[in-house]
């Protein structure tokens, strides 16, 4: 997932009522004209992107879109809080985009939204991440094809460290007690995120819990998230964390500006991070949680979906496949000439000279050792109940068991919707 420029935007910031919105009539002014096809057929396509944190990503969308023969693709590039309210509502109406990047969903399958790509990906499937063709499939078929993997991490000072006598945390016991080390009159210990929300399925990971299991079941409930609920509280109450930072998690200022030690954010930063802040970097994946648990590192990432509810369906497949298939050098410049994300296609990533070697190497092996993907029946709503839980937990100090009993009433709601 990479980062939005709007500084409001939490990039777990969920729909919750598309129903209420306004149509796509709001949607208008979000986007700019300018990827025109060169000597298109005369077939226009539409596609809806969220506005990335880093420079000369909307021009390389567009670009991209130019160079395409086949159709004139229009790309709106969605600023501002929440695209995926706006994705959601604008899906009910009919100036629905043909084409749009999201995040792999059941919902989205089960309801006839999202076009069957197995077609487009077969010949190619053996190259991609097989945990990213694990997360798009269903029933053996493929929906949407990923763009970028995006691991998180913790990102620190080394010489903040260093001079606080203290080693890279391994628990989130250590964690805390390093975020108070930490601490001084000009710069917190620890920046989680302005509402927490981007560490939820980090500490459910590091927890060795899941959020659901194979079987689309509840996994998340479980002792060891309930103990991490209430470090996480400790860590909250402290004094110790950045609260209200001038920009969200996913942007790289809290650490680089010096507000905080220690930042949770995504590989996307790096670059950002690496010009401000040198040799004077390190990174970790969130420390484990309980004794059953171990190190680990979301992925985030977008896809590319075909809407099937289109009258363009077949020119859409069509784009996707020149775009995100056939043209690896559109595909790595997308990965790695902004921010720094792992190409998807195997072949891509492992030619890829930029993350060969120092930090972003270390990124990589971290991905690959700790790596954990979204699965698809983890839906909206589901993530919707685990960010009350952390709210009315972490932030006003209810109980972690009666909190995670409520999101279970939730949760299973949603999955007998969708599994019966």
């Amino acid at each position: 997932m990479s980062a939005m420029s709007n500084s409001n935007w939490s990039r777990r910031s969920l729909f919750r009522a598309a129903a209420g919105m306004a149509a796509a009539g709001t949607l208008a002014a979000c986007g700019g004209n300018n990827g025109r096809g060169g000597s298109g057929s005369g077939t226009g396509l539409t596609q809806y992107f969220h506005a990335y944190g880093e420079a000369g990503t909307e021009q390389a969308i567009k670009k991209y879109a130019k160079a395409y023969q086949g159709a004139d693709v229009t790309t709106q590039w969605i600023t501002g809080s929440n695209f995926e309210s706006k994705l959601f509502a604008s899906l009910l109406t009919d100036q629905a985009p043909d084409l749009f990047e999201f995040h792999p969903q059941i919902q989205l399958i089960k309801s006839g939204q999202v076009a069957d790509l197995t077609d487009l990906v077969t010949p190619v499937k053996d190259d991609f991440n097989q945990a990213d063709i694990a997360s798009h499939t269903v029933d053996g078929k493929i929906y949407g094809v990923r763009m970028i993997d995006d691991p998180q991490f913790f990102f620190y000072r080394k010489s903040m460290l260093e001079k606080a006598g203290i080693q890279p945390p391994q628990t989130l016991e250590e964690l805390m007690e390093a975020a108070d080390k930490l601490t001084t009159s000009k710069v917190k210990g620890l920046f989680l995120g302005n509402d927490l929300h981007a560490v939820i399925q980090p500490l459910i990971y590091a927890a060795g819990a899941d959020t659901l299991n194979d079987k689309n079941e509840i996994a998340y409930h479980t002792d060891g998230v309930v103990q991490g609920l209430k470090t996480l509280r400790k860590i909250f109450t402290s004094g110790n964390l950045l609260l209200d930072a001038p920009a969200d998690f996913w942007d790289p200022s809290a650490l680089n500006q010096g507000l905080c030690a220690i930042q949770w954010c995504g590989m996307w930063a790096m670059p950002q991070f690496q010009q401000a802040l040198g040799d004077d970097l390190g990174i970790m994946p969130f420390p484990k949680v309980s004794d059953a648990g171990k190190p680990a590192v979301y992925n985030g990432g977008w896809s590319m979906f075909v809407n099937a509810k289109s009258k363009n369906v077949d020119a859409a497949k069509e784009y996707v496949k020149w775009l995100w298939i056939d043209q690896k050098q559109y595909q790595e410049d997308w990965a790695l000439s902004y921010g720094f994300h792992i190409p998807p296609r195997t072949s891509i990533a492992q030619s890829a000279e930029k993350l060969k070697s120092g930090l972003p190497a270390e990124g990589v092996r971290l991905f690959n050792e700790f790596g954990h993907f979204d699965r698809i029946g983890w839906t909206q709503a589901m993530i919707t109940a685990t960010e009350d839980v952390f709210a009315n937990c972490v932030r006003k100090g209810g109980d972690p068991e009666a909190e995670l009993d409520k999101c279970d009433a939730k949760v299973d709601a949603e999955l007998k919707k969708l599994f019966g």
